[in-house]
């Protein structure tokens, strides 16, 4: 059985997977892990190949218990990669954000690419044609933008999600739905505008819990795959086991 494990800022997403294709995804809160772990080991009696992505609060404990119950690769910031990290401080960068760069660049190869992450935060990471990895953004996700609202105001309430964002808003409610739906869309129209000033042949890549939302209403035309991380974790894991074979026959 192979397992990729990431841990979020908020949930644990676990895809099975067979020869790199997922077969089935699991997404839990993060006190339930040893249940849903135990519980998908279960369907399969062999030693499981796990590759964990950690950029939650997963305890040291719960890592040492996947040692023991499976053979487990951890991505980390020294993890061998298919691209060339020219980030100004390489070892601060968030290993869902390594990730997504390692997908991005062995799934789209010899392409610019741009890999848009709208969750708890959205997060631009670039990749140019030649496999540089130069960094990207930080941003808010949706609702982060709700949470501050209702956090540093007085009276504003705390609001979800939802369709029906009007560009003028003739309440509150409307208004901050309009802002915070209208601005984030506007915004990632525009950065995505001038990547594609500077760089031609520019693949776009938007992934995320709001992924699905964000990608019928975005006027740039990108490839949405809600489910892009978990399928970067199995590519890097893949290149990450070939990399090994190769420095083995080399030695």
């Amino acid at each position: 059985m192979n397992i990729a494990i990431d841990i979020g800022n908020t949930r644990t997403k676990v895809a099975v997977y067979e020869n790199n294709t997922i077969q089935h995804i699991h997404i839990f809160p993060q006190e339930d892990f040893r249940k849903k772990i135990t519980e998908i080991l279960n369907d399969n009696p062999e030693k499981a190949q796990i590759v964990l992505s950690n950029v939650g609060k997963l305890k040291e404990d719960d890592v040492i218990w996947l040692e023991e119950i499976s053979h487990l690769t951890t991505i980390s910031a020294v993890s061998p990669s298919p691209f060339n990290n020219l980030y100004a401080t390489p070892l601060t960068l968030g290993i869902d954000r390594m990730v997504l760069a390692s997908g991005a660049t062995l799934k789209y190869p010899q392409q610019n690419r741009l890999v848009i992450d709208a969750g708890t935060c959205i997060t631009y990471d670039f990749i140019t044609k030649d496999n540089d990895y130069l960094g990207g953004a930080i941003t808010p996700g949706f609702l982060l933008k709700y949470k501050s609202l209702n956090d540093y105001t007085a009276r504003l309430p705390l609001l979800n999600l939802q369709e029906f964002h009007p560009l003028i808003g003739n309440s509150t409610e409307q208004s901050i739905q309009s802002g915070i739906i209208n601005g984030t869309i506007n915004e990632i129209d525009g950065f995505i505008d001038q990547y594609r000033l500077k760089y031609n042949n520019l693949t776009v890549i938007l992934t995320g819990g709001d992924a699905d939302f964000l990608a019928k209403r975005l006027k740039n035309t990108i490839f949405a795959h809600s489910n892009f991380l978990l399928e970067s974790l199995i590519l890097h894991h893949q290149y990450i086991i070939e990399n090994d074979k190769e420095n083995h026959i080399k030695l």
